[in-house]
């Protein structure tokens, strides 16, 4: 511990001034040195002591003559062992009122000042030091100007003690209380807040009026800087709101935490963040906008709005890989691999993925293909992108963009709205950790727009390879590249999605499974999944193939395999009842029968048979957006005036497919026996059963005629036959769409024999063999072979027709000479 003064208290009444004979001592005192304080005449002050020869004074006071030792300031208060040049020359002698000794050996003194004293000669410097003194005698000033001098600096004493609230009330009483210049000096000299330099100037001033005069020159000094505090302090309560309070009080915390010694707060978090900045490897702009914002940072104030704004934002920059990738696996036999071993079939998907592999393991650079899996619900297509991910040893995002209306899901928002973030676009990039991950973008075919934008117009940047290696995030403002990244986009329907964004995306379609791709997917994924997911083993339950084939054909009719998963699902949980009852008897599902306790009666039967046993009914092919379905086209006639009736809920162009049919209808009715005023009396009506179903596409163009012919001749259509294809009215069969979904329909509904445009014969390629092996592919390119394939005989023509043409033919014979 150091001998200095102990923090300063309110100055107290001091004791009445001591007599000449209480202040009388030799010319040869104790020296006690004090350091950062300035003891003066009439003060009294506390004092730590501690240094050895300080101490050794303090214990030897009560030997002294008097109880009165010398009091000077050191120069400089590193100086532990202090010689006569170390000290001021002029300092106080004192009087040790009181002297409390501590337990670590230390002492505190309360010193009473006497008078001032010159150093004159040390004659002693251990145990402690003495010296000789010299008394400094005050010269008499009782006149005019010394009286003026001390009134105004017991104005501005005065003044200063009300702009200090922190001083008590009897100080003012004080200062009217002393009359003599000289002591009023000193006391005010006492309690002024000056460095120890010019406290040591005034005590070695002697003559009163020049004194004061340098006490008021400090004194004036220190009243002009508590006024412009007060003014400040004034200015700053009018200005302050809830966020300056916030900031006083956390600088105020801070202040407390330095002193506690505990950690630096907001301070040392801002220093980690720099870290974070130098070590992230940012590119040059990023580095340089998030150098920028943390300059920003270190002069706001913690509390303000702006403040976590900046930081979040902050946050962000550093939180999004830039660099980090994930090494692709190059073993393109391992990749087919775990391919094969998560989806059956998908040879199309699969192929691309083996070929970008291939191409990256020739070309480092080569950057993520954009891909589409387009088909219908519960092929597989989300569960696609997590195998391709795990079979390239990459990071999978998932995002949905099903609903999404607004553009700021993609691109974020500006900085500028409250609670703003980053699009999904970089909150997926962000949850990756990688600037290489497989992105999933879900139901891209289900994006909205309103009056907030257009989402998918958004998505054009995105997938576009030219563009996304500079993407542009809203709330980013920073270019980020997505050039690494393997987009794949899935959709039901590809109708919906913009031709822009179409066009900016491979498309690869997944149709619906066959019955055999059924059955392999149950007995290798669905069925032992749904054992291990209800706590079942292998030899407590087996499903034969022909219960699974039982499940596909009578219990589910959908293009993928998800109601097929659940129904499986519904058995297991029904054994797994049993199991749980305490009958762990080994089951085998391998019937009807079998399948009927756990499912009820079967939900679906083939009526193509029933259906078609009266004129007018035909099988067609239809395709929607959950695969291809049967539908089953009914005509009838009753009395009336010639008009046709449309129902089933149909699209225009469905409408006037049925139009063409009927004008072709009439334009030949008598080639197929058909009376030409058959119109005339009645009306024909068309019904496309499934009334709450939109219906739309001209492929139901030769489905119509055949019924419209079917009806009007009364041969009826052979009921393993189905069809599909669009008329026009010169008699021609035209190409449609979607023949791999209606293939895979027919081939559910038990039919034998397809009715398929000639034109669409290239398209019998993606068929599966197995299909193709049990179905037979009519190929026809006018209505007439229509009529030969479909009905059970073919119509003969009228008499008249025959005539008709007869006469036509002799016509254009040449005649012979």
């Amino acid at each position: 511990m150091s001998d200095k003064k102990k923090q300063q208290q309110p100055q107290s009444p001091p004791p009445p001034p001591p007599s000449e004979e209480d202040i009388k001592f030799g010319d040869e005192l104790a020296v006690l040195p004090i350091r950062n304080a300035v003891l003066f005449p009439g003060a009294v002050a506390p004092f730590d002591v501690g240094r050895e020869k300080s101490v050794a004074l303090v214990e030897d006071v009560h030997n002294l003559d008097s109880p009165v030792i010398a009091i000077f300031a050191q120069r400089d208060p590193a100086t532990d062992d202090p010689a006569a040049d170390d000290l001021y020359p002029v300092g106080c002698a004192a009087r040790v009122l009181k002297a409390l000794k501590h337990s670590s050996g230390n002492y505190s003194l309360i010193l009473q000042g006497l008078t001032r004293i010159r150093l004159d000669q040390v004659t002693q410097s251990s145990p402690y030091m003495r010296a000789k003194v010299t008394r400094v005698e005050s010269p008499a000033s009782e006149d005019v100007e010394a009286e003026a001098l001390a009134m105004s600096l017991r104005d501005v004493a005065k003044q200063v003690i009300q702009l200090m609230p922190e001083l008590p009330r009897e100080a003012g009483s004080l200062i009217d209380s002393i009359q003599a210049p000289g002591a009023l000096a000193d006391l005010v000299a006492a309690n002024l807040d000056a460095p120890v330099e010019e406290k040591a100037q005034l005590i070695e001033t002697v003559e009163v009026k020049e004194r004061i005069r340098k006490v008021l020159r400090l004194l004036t000094r220190q009243l002009e800087i508590l006024k412009m505090r007060e003014r400040i302090n004034s200015q700053i309560k009018e200005e302050m709101g809830k966020n300056q309070r916030e900031y006083v009080l956390r600088q105020q915390l801070k202040a407390i935490k330095e002193e506690l010694g505990e950690d630096d707060g907001d301070q040392g978090d801002l220093d980690g963040l720099e870290e974070r900045i130098s070590k992230a490897s940012l590119p040059s702009e990023a580095d340089s906008v998030a150098k920028k914002q943390l300059k920003r940072l270190r002069s706001m104030q913690v509390g303000s709005a702006e403040y976590t704004v900046v930081r979040t934002y902050l946050d962000w920059i550093l939180d999004l890989p830039w660099t980090n990738t994930t090494e692709d696996n190059m073993d393109i036999a391992e990749v087919r691999k775990v391919l094969d071993e998560d989806h059956y079939g998908l040879d199309k998907v699969k192929k691309r993925i083996v070929e970008y592999l291939a191409v990256r393991k020739l070309k480092k650079d080569k950057k993520g293909p954009i891909l589409c899996l387009l088909g219908p619900p519960g092929v597989g297509k989300t569960s696609l992108g997590k195998s391709i991910a795990r079979a390239l040893g990459r990071k999978f995002v998932r995002v949905s963009l099903g609903g999404v209306h607004d553009e700021a899901a993609i691109r974020g928002h500006r900085r500028t709205y409250v609670g703003a973030l980053p699009g999904q676009i970089i909150q997926g990039m962000k949850k990756s950790g990688t600037v290489n991950p497989v992105f999933m973008m879900d139901e891209v075919d289900k994006i909205g727009h309103d009056f907030r934008g257009d989402p998918s117009a958004a998505l054009l940047e995105v997938l576009d390879p030219e563009q996304n290696n500079t993407f542009a995030d809203h709330y980013l403002e920073i270019p980020y590249d997505l050039s690494n990244v393997m987009f794949v986009a899935t959709a039901n329907v590809a109708d919906p999605i913009p031709p822009p964004l179409r066009d900016r995306m491979e498309i690869l379609e997944i149709p619906g499974y066959t019955r055999r791709e059924k059955l392999a997917i149950s007995r290798q994924h669905l069925i032992p999944k749904q054992l291990e997911e209800h706590g079942l083993k292998p030899e407590q339950l087996t499903i034969t193939d022909e219960a699974v084939e039982e499940l596909i054909e009578h219990y589910t009719r959908e293009a993928g395999v998800r109601s097929l998963e659940r129904t499986i699902a519904s058995v297991i949980r029904g054994v797994a009842v049993k199991v749980a009852e305490g009958d762990n008897t080994p089951r085998v599902i391998k019937s009807e029968d079998d399948l009927r306790e756990y499912l009820g009666a079967i939900k679906f039967t083939s009526d193509v048979a029933e259906r078609t046993e009266e004129t007018g009914v035909v099988t067609g092919l239809a395709w929607t957006s959950v695969g291809g379905e049967i539908l089953f086209i009914e005509a009838t006639r009753m009395f009336g005036t010639g008009k046709l009736q449309l129902t089933g809920q149909l699209g225009d162009v469905m409408k006037e497919s049925a139009h063409a049919a009927l004008s072709y209808v009439r334009t030949n009715a008598e080639k197929y026996g058909i009376p030409k005023d058959f119109l005339e009396k009645s009306d024909l009506h068309v019904h496309i059963p499934a009334g709450g179903m939109p219906k739309d596409g001209p492929s139901a163009g030769i489905t119509m005629f055949t019924a419209i012919v079917s009806l009007l001749t009364g041969i009826r259509v052979r009921h393993d036959v189905a069809m599909t294809g669009e008329i026009s009215l010169r008699g021609r069969v035209l190409p449609i769409g979607g023949l791999k979904e209606k293939t895979l329909a027919a081939h559910r509904a038990g039919i034998k024999r397809v009715l398929v445009p000639e034109r669409n014969k290239a398209d019998l390629d993606e068929v599966p063999k197995e299909i193709r092996d049990e179905l037979e592919f009519v190929f026809v390119s006018k209505l007439d072979e229509v009529l030969e394939a479909a009905l059970e005989s073919m119509p003969q023509p009228s008499q008249a027709y025959l005539d008709e043409v007869a006469k036509r033919e002799s016509a254009q014979t040449p005649s012979a000479n």
